[in-house]
């Protein structure tokens, strides 16, 4: 009887393994508190810059980053305030200093490197919804413009926890979308860039992710000709 007993509490610890091993598996860990390597010195940077309430600010991550807005827009206010690898945690905490500047005009794309990390797609919604407010809130006049998620092209095979998360994407930009409905003009820039396979158009990237400048002309001239920059 004693041995059976004892049979029957190794059989139940070893369920009780397994079922724990399998939760864990199925548990996807995330961090808020990541901040790219350069954030400090960038937001530092930033804040140094002058600030006027004609500027259109530019806020995002590398993609974001990666161009000259004054010059590609030919519009002297446009001011660049993109960081490599920022998320949207990273936007909320260095938006004070934007808001501050009681800008024109804010274009905001972000939330791919939270896709990335594995953020929630319902944290990341609700760091969206946080960023909006904050705006409202602080800087009444300010018009702020909302642009959808990019999408990947996995064919490069350069970024792999940025791929094969298309239906995050697909979801945040639906989300996105809504946000029309609290008085944000939505830009959809999704579409813009998008092949017949659904995947970032090859020729207009260098590693399935950031934009070379044949994309940022498809930005600039999407924006002009939707009348987003008067």
């Amino acid at each position: 009887m004693k041995s059976n007993f004892n049979k029957l509490l190794v059989a139940l610890g070893l369920i009780f393994v397994i079922s724990f091993n399998q939760a864990s598996a199925q548990t996807v860990k995330w961090d808020s508190t990541y901040r790219p390597g350069k954030y400090v010195e960038q937001v530092a940077k930033f804040k140094a810059d002058a600030k006027s309430k004609k500027d259109y600010i530019f806020l995002g991550n590398s993609i974001t980053a990666g161009t000259d807005w004054a010059k590609l827009l030919n519009l002297p206010q446009a001011k660049n305030r993109g960081i490599s690898g920022d998320g949207t945690f990273g936007v909320l905490e260095r938006l004070q200093d934007v808001i501050d500047g009681k800008p024109a005009k804010i274009f905001i794309l972000i939330g791919i490197n939270d896709v990335s990390r594995n953020i929630p797609d319902s944290v990341i919604l609700g760091n969206y919804k946080k960023i909006v407010e904050r705006i409202r809130k602080g800087s009444k006049k300010t018009q702020i413009y909302f642009n959808t998620l990019l999408p990947v092209n996995a064919s490069f095979e350069k970024f792999k926890n940025h791929y094969g998360k298309d239906d995050h994407i697909l979801w945040l930009n639906s989300e996105i979308r809504k946000l029309a409905a609290k008085k944000v003009t939505v830009i959809d820039l999704y579409p813009q860039f998008l092949d017949k396979d659904s995947h970032l158009k090859a020729e207009l990237t260098k590693d399935g992710l950031h934009l070379i400048p044949d994309g940022y002309k498809v930005w600039a001239d999407f924006l002009n000709a939707s009348g987003y920059l008067k």
